[in-house]
């Protein structure tokens, strides 16, 4: 079973969502200016892996608001990018973000569901 691991909240002004999540949520917030995408911590994690502490909960981030990624965004992690990608397809799905590499950590791509819901696939680059 696959599982959802990350949102994504697309925005048109970094520094006033930041703010506003800042003072809202008290959400730990981290920019990479290279590549317009903030991290937003919603909980604590785990130095080593990175991961929550929280058994359930999920971190996500913020990018530029622009099309297909107009409303927020769950990601559902999987085991092989490119099988889930094939499977979507023939189950009415459609690929509006085609696979690309997140620096050395995995692999995303983006998808519209039956519904016409927009969301995210990963797959964790193993570490050798």
């Amino acid at each position: 079973m696959d599982k959802v691991v990350h949102f994504e909240i697309p925005v048109e002004d970094f520094e006033r969502a930041k703010e506003f999540y800042t003072k809202a949520f008290d959400w730990k917030l981290e920019s990479y200016p290279k590549m317009e995408y903030v991290i937003a911590r919603s909980v604590e994690i785990d130095e080593k892996t990175h991961m929550p502490k929280q058994p359930g909960a999920i971190n996500g981030g913020m990018l530029k608001r622009k099309s297909p990624i107009n409303n927020p965004v769950i990601t559902i992690n999987v085991e092989d990018i490119d099988k889930s990608i094939e499977l979507i397809k023939k189950s009415c799905g459609e690929i509006v973000m085609d696979k690309f590499q997140v620096g050395d950590f995995g692999l995303s791509a983006y998808f519209k569901d039956s519904e016409g819901n927009i969301l995210g696939i990963w797959q964790e680059l193993k570490k050798h």
